[in-house]
């Protein structure tokens, strides 16, 4: 470069180069033998250099056909005819030096053409970078054509960004530095705009050496609220209770021995001894803290009913019976106790009928006040499905059939010994757990028309039937019960802690371990763990067994740690598959502990969008695989039988009716074979990160309170539950603040009342949300009072109140209800709530796709208006709907200025004088004049300066 320089200098002075807004074929045939193209930087970007007259004449032809050009400010005219006398010069001076291949690929401007191999190790290829054009946007053009988006430039100035976007249209150019501006500032803001284009920033290299520290983000994109933290003060907060302690720690585990040892006065070695149990103990205390707030237990609670004298439900029951099961004991003692009661009934019996043809029957049937259905007890496999009960998918049929007749009344299932309430000893049937599964979702998904589930006692007796009535007849909030012993229990979630659990062994697995679901994301990591605790040799299981992606990878990992995996494809559905596996375990290494992992995720649709058909492909490998191991390992006698259950069968989950229900049967079974003296654990594990769940899921799970747990330190709670050996648990990480407003936006939920931080989340929340059965009814009746301006308010206040709940906005007015909800961030997750709130809220049956028929929230609360007041809406009301939002908008923004600025701006008297022209006997604005449905707060004040000519 010096040579290149001092050779170019050394030139006599002279020449001229132009920038010319022109294209290269427009600039060719003007050129002469001492005037050249010296760059094309753009479409229509060439800078032409050479004799200062012949380069002048060229720039007035362009100047006199209306084009710009520009002079620029040289000593010499570089890539042009003057360089000629120190190409020989400078051809000596290259041929004298060494060149290496280069390690990141390059395009040249040179070529426009990508480098290829030895090129750049040719001294005339440099000689020929001196005289001839600089292609650069035939290089950018190139780069296009490979897919680039995001290109840094490295120099002094933004001088090759503005040219570059004259050559690509869907880029971004990122200067580093800027002339006249601060180079921290600008490299900083470089970074994060690359950053956020998806180029990868080494960030540990960038803060290194500056004390920085990692702090929680918002894990929601579209929050709208500012999230700065601000700088802390020296003495601006009391040092809390344990501050010693950590500054003890952080000392521990950051500084370098040496430094210590000085700093506390011991020799170095000793320190050397002791530090890195320490270290190591810190750790694993902060992981098992993490894990024991993610422990849940499920429990039974004595619960107290409204009072009152009633001790029947009133108006007429349907009541679903199995087919050819009404003279069942338990079906009959139900039936006959409700007679005794003086509860009017009408028997529908329910078996393999379609859809269809149930939903026929019904509309037969007069309107009930409200369903109860004993289809649960049937616990015969399915003929057609066998992963199915006959009362199961009986219940499913029974759902969608009610649901395609209009029928509104609430849905009460009864169970009989489905669930284990506390006795010890007692068992559960996982047939009929399978029912509580799905109907945890159905309160999520149907919140309106769900009554709720209830278990009796195996005993049966008149008393209970009695309790039954009573319990039909005013059940409150409650909608999981179980009756037991003379007393109504209801379900509830508690915290435990496996800390507070003394360790009834260090497992290391003996002989064989059969993980099934093995080579998946959770599979694999079961694996690993067991691996690392010294397992002798593991069975993976998967439906494509060694030929899965990464399986090779994974058993070579498995042998480094001194295991042997292998690896066997089979469909643990399949009943004699699964015989086959077992046959097949080696007798030097008998079977003697089971993980089953395997399982299928539901797509994420109501039970009415599901076919029988597909609610039992859920149930194939996770509840009947469960089955066939448990019926198939017989009596043999094991050290562990885990079960990879759900939350979704302990609180529900939306659009997963299917999920719910297979992972309900899991818990049911590890009750049932401790009640028969058999070992067994199931674990309802919230989502993890990775597997099934992808980015954008788990983002928004972590909206709705239930972030994916780390891998790590979810292994890490496994290990501390194989020690313990509880025969049920719910490991989850949720977020309280965000779970508990969108888990009982439509309807309370009881089964969470006994966690404090649900309850303090509850208080906090926001009130008047009408939860209650007759909400909707309670809503519907007081839209129909208010005059019809307040009526729309009063439904877009509804929808935005709701949307703002779902997005984690602390404050609705701050919701754009003028806004896409694409835009807001709404996804099928966010939809799907919204739709059964609303439903609950209003009393109507919405459709499923209402949030994608209305596209703003403006949009639909003026759909809502006309349904629920269809001879008061007016035309035009959603453009009414929208001031009525921007003025809510407005208000609370100003209501956040402070007093000198509200008072500078004259804000009242202009609100004020706007006031005026709308009211009797002023000119109200054209229709062309009016605000627009996007208008922001801005541009409200604006429209005021217009109106009162202060614009």
């Amino acid at each position: 470069m010096v040579a290149r320089g001092a050779l170019m200098q050394a030139l006599p002075a002279g020449g001229a180069m132009v920038a010319v807004e022109a294209s290269e074929d427009e600039v060719r045939p003007l050129l002469t033998e001492r005037v050249s193209v010296a760059a094309v930087n753009g479409p229509a970007a060439v800078v032409v250099s050479g004799v200062e007259a012949e380069v002048l004449r060229i720039q007035g032809h362009f100047e006199g056909v209306g084009r710009r050009v520009t002079r620029l400010r040289v000593s010499h005219a570089f890539h042009s005819p003057l360089m000629d006398p120190m190409l020989d010069g400078f051809r000596a001076v290259v041929a004298g030096l060494s060149f290496g291949e280069p390690v990141i690929p390059i395009v040249s401007t040179l070529t426009g053409l990508p480098v290829g191999v030895g090129e750049l190790g040719d001294p005339e290829y440099w000689v020929r970078h001196v005289r001839e054009p600089v292609r650069f946007a035939d290089a950018v053009e190139v780069l296009e054509g490979k897919g680039v988006t995001t290109y840094v430039e490295l120099g002094p100035d933004a001088v090759l960004t503005p040219m570059g976007q004259q050559c690509v249209e869907d880029a971004v150019f990122v200067p580093v530095l800027r002339r006249d501006r601060g180079e921290e500032a600008e490299l900083v803001a470089a970074l994060a705009l690359a950053h956020c284009r998806g180029v990868a920033v080494d960030w540990a290299a960038f803060f290194a050496g500056r004390g920085a520290g990692l702090v929680d983000l918002p894990t929601y994109a579209f929050q709208r609220r500012w999230f700065w933290r601000d700088p802390e003060t020296a003495g601006s907060a009391p040092v809390a209770e344990n501050a010693v302690d950590t500054a003890v720690w952080n000392a521990l585990e950051r500084a370098d021995s040496a430094t210590l040892a000085a700093r506390i006065g011991v020799p170095a070695p000793a320190l050397d001894e002791v530090l890195p149990a320490l270290k190591g103990w810190r750790r694993q205390q902060r992981e098992e803290a993490r894990t024991d707030s993610w422990c849940y237990r499920v429990d039974w609670h004595p619960v107290a009913l409204p009072g009152g004298e009633r001790t029947a439900p009133d108006g007429t029951w349907l009541v679903a019976v199995p087919e050819g099961r009404t003279e069942d004991p338990r079906v009959r003692a139900v039936c006959d106790g409700l007679a005794s009661q003086g509860v009017r009934t009408v028997r529908l019996e329910v078996g393999d009928q379609e859809r269809a043809q149930l939903a026929a029957q019904l509309r037969a049937c007069p309107a009930p006040a409200g369903v109860l259905s004993l289809l649960a007890v049937d616990g015969r496999p399915h003929p057609r499905h066998g992963s199915l009960s006959r009362g199961t998918a009986a219940t499913v049929t029974l759902v969608q059939a009610l649901e395609d007749a209009a029928f509104n009344a609430p849905l009460w299932c009864v169970t009989v010994q489905a669930a284990a309430v506390g006795a010890v000893g007692e068992s559960a049937d996982p047939a009929q757990a399978a029912v509580w599964g799905l109907g945890a979702s159905l309160a999520l998904d149907l919140p309106e028309r769900w009554g709720g589930l209830i278990d009796l006692p195996a005993d049966l007796d008149d008393e209970d039937v009695a309790r039954l009535c009573r319990v039909l007849a005013a059940p409150g909030d409650e909608d999981q019960l179980a009756l037991r012993g003379g007393r109504v229990l209801g379900r509830r979630i508690v915290r435990t802690s496996l800390g507070e659990q003394p360790a009834v062994r260090a497992w290391i697995p003996r002989g064989t371990t059969l993980i099934t679901g093995g080579t998946g994301g959770l599979g694999a990591h079961v694996a690993r763990l067991l691996a690392t605790r010294g397992a002798e040799h593991l069975l993976l299981t998967s439906r494509r067994g060694p030929d899965g992606e990464g399986v090779a990878d994974l058993v070579a990992e498995l042998a480094g740690l001194g295991t042997r995996a292998t690896v066997v494809a089979c469909d643990i559905g399949d009943r004699e598959a699964v015989r086959r596996l077992l046959a097949g375990i080696p007798d030097d290494r008998p079977l003697t502990a089971v993980v089953h992992a395997a399982g299928v995720m539901q797509r994420i649709a109501p039970l009415s969008d599901l076919t029988l058909a597909e609610f039992a492909a859920v149930a194939h490998a996770k509840a009947g695989g469960a089955r066939h191991l448990d019926e198939l390992v017989g009596d043999r006698p094991l050290d562990a039988f885990v079960l990879f259950s759900s939350g979704a069968a302990a609180w529900g989950s939306t659009g997963q009716a299917a999920y719910g229900s297979a992972n309900a049967c899991l818990d049911a079974l590890a009750r049932a074979r401790r009640a028969r003296g058999a070992t067994a654990t199931s674990i309802a594990w919230g989502p993890w990160q990775g597997g099934m769940v992808d980015a954008e899921l788990g983002a928004a799970l972590a909206r709705i309170g239930t972030p994916p747990m780390d891998p790590g330190l979810a292994i890490t709670a496994l290990g501390r539950v194989l020690d313990r050996d509880p025969t049920h648990l719910v490991v989850a990480d949720l977020d309280w603040a965000r779970f508990i407003p969108v888990y009982t936006m439509a309807r309370p939920r009881p089964l969470v009342d006994s966690v404090p931080e649900a309850r303090a989340a509850r208080e906090a929340g926001p009130t008047g949300g009408g939860h209650g059965r007759d909400s909707g009814a309670d809503f519907a009746e007081r839209l129909k009072e208010l005059a019809e301006p307040q009526q729309g308010r009063a439904v877009l206040d509804l929808v935005r109140t709701h949307v703002a709940a779902l997005l984690g906005y602390d404050d609705p007015a701050a919701l754009d209800p003028a806004r896409p909800f694409t835009d807001l961030g709404f996804d099928s997750v966010a939809a799907v709530s919204l739709v059964q709130a609303l439903s609950a809220q209003t009393g109507q049956r919405l459709s499923a796709t209402l949030v994608f028929d209305h596209a703003t929230p403006t949009a639909l609360a003026a759909h809502l208006h006309g349904e629920l007041c269809p001879h008061g809406a007016a035309v035009g009301a959603a453009g009414a709907l929208a001031v009525l939002a921007e003025l809510d908008r407005l208000e609370a923004t100003l209501a956040a200025l402070p007093p000198e600025d509200i008072e500078r701006h004259r804000l009242p008297g202009r609100l004020q004088a706007l006031t005026a022209r709308f009211t009797a006997g002023g000119t109200r604005p054209s229709p062309d004049g009016q605000l627009a449905e996007d208008a922001s707060a801005d541009d409200v004040l604006a429209f005021i300066d217009k109106e009162l000519g202060l614009a």
